[in-house]
């Protein structure tokens, strides 16, 4: 009997959590069956219509996206946005965070603290004031503007959580290293770095999907050479508000990168939530 509670117990969790998931996945779906169909079908009706009217879909739309050069290039500017903003934010917080945690310096513990309060600073208070500074070095309405921007307030939390999760490694473990003769960077190469992996993979999750979805620093900080997607596709519907056969695909393309990159570093994320649950 209780087998069979358990069994059924089972079964109704697992069915809540595929209605969820499905919940949760139906705007993905409807975004990407509308990226399929043309802006005339669009408009006589949902894109639910397809399950009566199959013969709607077809790739034209895409064909259309890779021949808006405004679109492509602003695709490629995010990428070349996201990915450095990701990579320097994690070396550097990873790095900050193993000193902060087991190297001894003076002012360690004031910094640290200057570091954790640089988190209650709104992103709005510094545009303006960044915007000045890069405007006379140069840097305003760049690429390499806009990750300087995105790097600078996302390392203060990216310190703060891999600082915390360092510190909870038994630290009897890099004694037997540092005993063994290893050095502070084959310590943290072979040793911290491996042992931290859940905690790295995940703070790289939230900075790529934080910065691959931003609008306000790109709309204040990038010209029309550098504009990532979202902005572009902002700027697609202000002048061509019924460009639907455009603007449906570009916005797929741009919610399903982040939805690949999270499912590809599912496994490391669930790991650093759960190590995080149990410390």
């Amino acid at each position: 009997m209780n087998a069979l509670r358990r069994g059924l117990s089972n079964a109704v969790v697992q069915a809540f959590l595929v209605v969820i998931a499905l919940v949760w996945m139906t705007p993905l779906a409807g975004l990407f069956l509308s990226s399929l169909r043309s802006a005339e079908e669009t408009a006589e009706g949902g894109w639910w219509t397809v399950f009566t009217s199959p013969g709607q879909l077809s790739f034209e739309n895409y064909s259309a996206l890779l021949g808006n050069s405004g679109i492509t290039q602003a695709f490629w500017n995010t990428v070349l946005i996201s990915v450095p903003t990701t990579v320097l934010v994690v070396v550097v917080a990873a790095l900050a965070g193993y000193a902060f945690a087991w190297l001894d310096f003076p002012g360690r513990d004031a910094v640290f603290l200057l570091v954790v309060a640089l988190l209650v600073v709104p992103v709005q208070i510094g545009l303006l004031p960044v915007a000045k500074l890069f405007g006379q070095l140069g840097l305003f309405g760049t690429i390499p503007g806009v990750v300087l921007f995105h790097v600078a307030y996302g390392l203060p939390f990216a310190v703060f959580l891999l600082r915390n999760y360092f510190a909870e490694m038994p630290k009897e473990m890099l004694e037997a290293a540092r005993m063994d003769g290893g050095s502070e960077w084959r310590i943290f190469t072979r040793l911290v770095l491996p042992v931290g992996r859940p905690a790295i993979a995940s703070l790289a999750i939230f900075q790529f999907l934080w910065v691959w979805n931003d609008m306000l620093v790109a709309l204040l900080f990038a010209d029309s050479s550098a504009q990532p997607l979202t902005v572009q596709l902002q700027s697609q519907i202000r002048q061509f508000g019924s460009n639907v056969d455009v603007l449906a695909p570009g916005a797929f393309l741009s919610l399903v990168v982040p939805v690949v990159v999270f499912f590809a570093f599912q496994r490391h994320f669930v790991q650093g939530v759960m190590a995080g649950s149990v410390k």
